[in-house]
């Protein structure tokens, strides 16, 4: 193990008193995760790769000394590989439950960026020129595809719960745009459209019945809204 940080809104002082604690576990080359279960902290702690194979590979769910705790893996060998290719604009979208656009790899750098280094020594990585540039182009991109989808295949039939799924994961995938074109870093998907300015979404959403014509309308205003909000983080 070669660093523990703290982050999340504890780090950030954003926190409520029921929020939650939220730890990196920093290592290279190995981890062994029975060392931390050997503590004997009650919950759950995953193997390496348990949660997904790309840049969030593993974890545990705990409760120490009577606060609920997230600890999060970070493979160093990764992280250097992700500045690396976020510097030339390059990143993946990987799925991860609960999270409805899925995670940018560069996500792990964004953590390095808000966190409070507890011990050792890491990185704290600035958003890359390249990195602003391509990435908004990217989101918008797959967001339009998605309006685009509810629009032609959901709304027409009437099938509500599907193409508001749809308008929910397309304006994530907008806020993602906004804020990668504001060179704002993003953790997770909690105040996403918030901080991107699309809580207006959940009026849409909030407004829409079985009827094809005011399915429509709710992915319309949706995307009007949205893209209008990446035009203007664009030109800003």
């Amino acid at each position: 193990m070669a660093a523990v940080s703290l982050g999340g809104s504890r780090a950030e002082g954003t926190h409520r008193p029921d929020s939650d604690w939220d730890f990196g576990i920093y290592y290279r080359g190995h981890f062994d995760p029975q060392t931390l279960r050997d503590i004997g902290w009650p919950g759950e702690v995953s193997e390496l790769g348990g949660w997904s194979t790309g840049v969030f590979n593993g974890g545990a769910w705990l409760e120490i000394d009577g606060r609920r705790s997230d600890v999060h893996y970070r493979d160093l060998d990764t992280i250097d590989h992700e500045i690396d290719a976020a510097r030339d604009g390059r990143f993946r979208i990987e799925p991860l439950m609960f999270h409805l656009a899925g995670i940018p790899s560069y996500l792990v750098l964004a953590e390095l960026a808000g966190h409070r280094l507890l011990r050792g020594q890491l990185p704290t990585p600035d958003y890359p020129a390249a990195l602003r540039e391509r990435a908004p182009q990217v989101w918008w991109d797959r967001a339009e595809r998605t309006f685009g989808y509810a629009r032609a295949n959901y709304a027409p039939h009437g099938a509500l719960a599907q193409c508001a799924g749809l308008v929910g994961q397309a304006a994530s995938q907008a806020a993602h745009a906004v804020l990668a074109a504001r060179g704002q870093w993003v953790t997770n998907e909690k105040r996403l459209l918030t901080r991107a300015g699309l809580r207006q979404v959940d009026d849409f959403i909030a407004m829409a019945g079985p009827d094809p014509g005011v399915m429509g309308e709710m992915v319309e205003r949706s995307w009007v809204l949205c893209s209008a909000a990446v035009r203007e983080a664009a030109d800003a």
